[in-house]
Parts: structure tokens; sequence; C-alpha cells
């Protein structure tokens, strides 16, 4: 009797029935797509989550999405988010007793905190 690896095309004698070149060449590329995204971490914005959290609540909240503008500060406390909204749209933004800026600032603080930095949300005149 013959092997029964050979018998079924098998070219690396596991008894699969399946040849693992495709997989030597998945795990390459596999490997080579882990080193490009190893390369692009140190790309990315300090608070870029954070940042675009408050501009995704803002827009969401204010008449005119238009006039939302943020600007972002990095210094020794970590990251400084100043958001800029129009006049009109300033008691939306505070909300009754600051309950509104109260809790965009909880929501941004979080989403900081997943990237392991501290922001803090100024909301400037």
């Amino acid at each position: 009797m013959s092997d029964p690896s050979v018998l079924d095309g098998d070219l690396d004698g596991d008894l699969d029935g399946e040849d693992d070149i495709g997989d030597d060449i998945g795990d390459d590329i596999g490997d080579d797509i882990g080193d490009d995204i190893g390369d692009d971490i140190g790309n990315r914005l300090v608070g870029g989550l954070s940042r675009s959290v408050l501009e995704y609540l803002a827009k969401a909240i204010v008449d005119d999405p238009e006039s939302v503008v943020i600007e972002a500060d990095e210094g020794r406390s970590g990251l400084t988010l100043r958001l800029h909204v129009a006049p009109s749209d300033m008691g939306r933004i505070i909300g009754r007793r600051g309950r509104v800026a109260q809790a965009i600032r909880t929501v941004v603080r979080a989403a900081a905190a997943r990237e392991g930095v501290e922001a803090n949300v100024d909301i400037a005149d």
C-alpha cells in the first residue's frame, strides 16, 4: 500500500488533505501588514479620538455645525481641546446649569483615556 498523503495529493505529508503552501504565504502577508500597522502608530495625532468625539458631539448639538471649530493644545497637564461655536449655539452647548457641557467633558475624557491621554475641554466664547 502506498502512503495516503500521496494519494490525496498532499505535498507536505500531513493527513488533512490540504497543501500548507497557502498558509505560509498568508503568514508572510500578515507579518507585512503587522509591520505596516506598527509603522503608522507613530504617525497618529495625540488625542485624535478625543478630538473626533468632541467634534461629533458638538456638531450634533448645535444648529450651525459649520461654525464648530476645535483647537488642540498639548501641554504638561495633557491635551486641552478648545471648542468654539456660534454665539447663538453657546446655550445649547452649555445646557442648563452646565449639564450638557459636563456630559461632553466626561465623554471626551473617556475617549482620551482609551488612548492613554488626559484631555480637558474648554468652551471658548
